[in-house]
């Protein structure tokens, strides 16, 4: 159904244009339940080494997208795909890293780490990065990309906490189930939505749509093969995970809070980083089984 609905949404542009409208509402309802599956106490049991773990963070939110900015110049990839891919380099992990990494064999402990604080921290690095030192024109101030994104991690959050200390913990895991099953459809709402404006880009302007799709798989590879290697001496198991959720970064709140005026081929770029995010688990599984068959994944 995941990797399906991107499809969905490219063939019935209908479908798609009818869904994009409730994209803000509808991250804001994952990020909601997706914190509540979480046990906030179980991530914080997780720091035991939080050197480890800062410097993760540090890598992923700041030290990547200065990367990548900097190849992008090298390549003189200028326009709205050298920015975009950019702006995907400053993303936080995606929330679905844990499950991805489950789907994979690699160590999801890690993830969950740094998914959670990444997504928590990306409010404070990203717009500074993005707007302030590289430069990149969104159509909105510093501020005001600071203060939505805080907003739509930050409103889920509090609910999120809310929640669990209204609702007994018994109960709560009696929903566990509905909750899933919540976040897959709000998933595939999402997945369908994200492609409004797709269909129409391909059939006028076929060689972008496929220059910005090779770029969006090269940017989540080349993330995951960069980070993997800088993170070997974390151990192999920690460099994979770590490479992994550094490829997948979570687009859904930058297309949840991003202003209509903004160049309307990074949002496209946005919705294409979509295919290698959805597929990724699925690409990737036969390598890290033949890693994991060898022992190197430990």
């Amino acid at each position: 159904m995941l990797a399906g609905c991107i499809f969905v949404g490219v063939a019935v542009p209908p479908l798609a244009a009818l869904l994009r409208d409730t994209l803000t509402v509808t991250v804001a309802g994952l990020m909601t339940l997706v914190l509540l599956r979480i046990d906030l106490v179980q991530v914080l049991g997780y720091l035991r080494r939080p050197l480890l773990v800062a410097a993760l963070l540090v890598w992923i939110l700041i030290a990547c997208p200065l990367i990548v900015f900097a190849l992008v110049q090298m390549a003189g990839l200028d326009g709205p795909l050298g920015a975009a891919l950019v702006i995907m380099a400053t993303g936080c992990a995606a929330t679905s890293s844990p499950a991805f990494a489950r789907l994979v064999g690699l160590d999801a402990s890690i993830s969950l780490v740094v998914a959670v604080v990444s997504t928590l921290l990306v409010p404070f690095t990203a717009p500074p990065l993005a707007l302030g030192l590289l430069g990149i024109d969104l159509a909105i101030s510093i501020w005001g990309l600071m203060a939505r994104l805080a907003l739509i991690v930050g409103l889920p959050l509090l609910l999120a906490l809310a929640i669990r200390r209204v609702v007994p913990a018994e109960r709560l895991g009696g929903w566990s189930g509905m909750v899933d099953g919540t976040v897959v459809l709000l998933l595939v709402i999402y997945g369908i939505g994200v492609m409004d404006g797709l269909q129409a880009k391909l059939l006028l302007d076929p060689l972008w749509v496929a220059g910005g799709l090779a770029l969006a798989f090269i940017g989540n590879f080349g993330l995951n093969a960069l980070t993997a290697v800088a993170c070997l001496p974390a151990g192999r198991g920690v460099a994979l995970a770590t490479g992994l959720l550094s490829g997948n970064r979570n687009m859904a709140l930058y297309l949840a809070v991003l202003p209509a005026a903004t160049e309307p081929r990074i949002l496209l770029f946005f919705a294409l980083c979509q295919f290698p995010l959805f597929l990724s688990p699925f690409l990737l599984r036969p390598l890290y089984g033949r890693l994991r068959h060898a022992g190197l994944t430990g």
